[in-house]
């Protein structure tokens, strides 16, 4: 069961990558060139506020035309499939244990919360930003403790969940779950304010372009989480009828 709920999950995170691509292909690569080229217009003397180096062509180890086609697509589908195998795991080890929950209108809860866990939550802290953001002697600092706000978002998340569970034979299921999710939000408040900020936006950016990019990252990662849950659930359809309803399954068994 469990294999195969992995094979649908990984196909639908392939079916949702392609999506994501070319979502982040039309939407977002034309507001990448945008900053690009603000950044190659840019004084190098301001050299501390760009996020991206060497400038010349010459001296990049990929290309640009590698990196906005071929290294976009591998990147989005491979961790697209990747949450895509993720996904199907946590659910087939969440079947059975999710109470009253529709087992058919799970997925599409499970990877609602994914989003908000894994992207959006990390992202008001440390938000995605485009070329000619960002100070180059930051950058690790800076992805490791995003990094390690997924894995706090996730723990918190776990916490969270345990304490619904414990509060929903002594309170009502809706009273729990609020519970629950305060109790994330209060961890995720207070870690999010102990981790250090980063002001690096200079001045002369156009706050427009920064707020498109974004929205169109926040884009990608809800087409990718979304199309996760209706591939999921198209796919795995059958599967399900047979595990929660065996007698119609086999008729010819009953």
């Amino acid at each position: 069961m469990t294999g195969r709920l992995l094979y649908r999950g990984m196909l639908a995170g392939l079916l949702a990558g392609l999506l994501a691509f070319g979502v982040a292909k039309v939407i977002g690569e034309p507001l990448i060139e945008r900053a690009i080229a603000l950044e190659d217009a840019a004084p190098h003397s301001h050299g501390v506020e760009h996020s991206h180096e060497p400038a010349a062509p010459a001296d990049e180890g990929v290309s640009r035309e590698v990196q906005r086609t071929l290294g976009l697509f591998v990147a989005i589908v491979t961790y697209s499939l990747a949450m895509g195998g993720i996904f199907a795991l946590v659910y087939a080890f969440c079947m059975g244990r999710i109470g009253k929950a529709n087992p058919k209108m799970f997925p599409v809860l499970l990877a609602l919360s994914a989003f908000v866990i894994i992207y959006l939550v990390p992202a008001l802290k440390y938000p995605p930003n485009p070329p000619a953001i960002g100070n180059p002697e930051t950058f690790q600092e800076r992805t490791q403790l995003f990094f390690l706000m997924i894995l706090v978002s996730v723990v918190a998340a776990l916490i969270a969940v345990n304490v619904t569970r414990r509060l929903s034979g002594s309170m009502r299921h809706g009273r729990s779950i609020s519970a629950g999710v305060l109790s994330y939000a209060i961890i995720m408040a207070v870690v999010g304010g102990a981790f250090p900020s980063f002001s690096e936006v200079p001045d002369h950016f156009p706050a427009d372009l920064l707020w498109d990019f974004r929205l169109a990252s926040m884009g990608v990662q809800a087409v990718m989480w979304g199309g996760i849950a209706v591939a999921f659930s198209l796919l795995s359809d059958r599967l399900l009828d047979a595990v929660l309803n065996p007698k119609q399954a086999n008729p010819k068994r009953a």
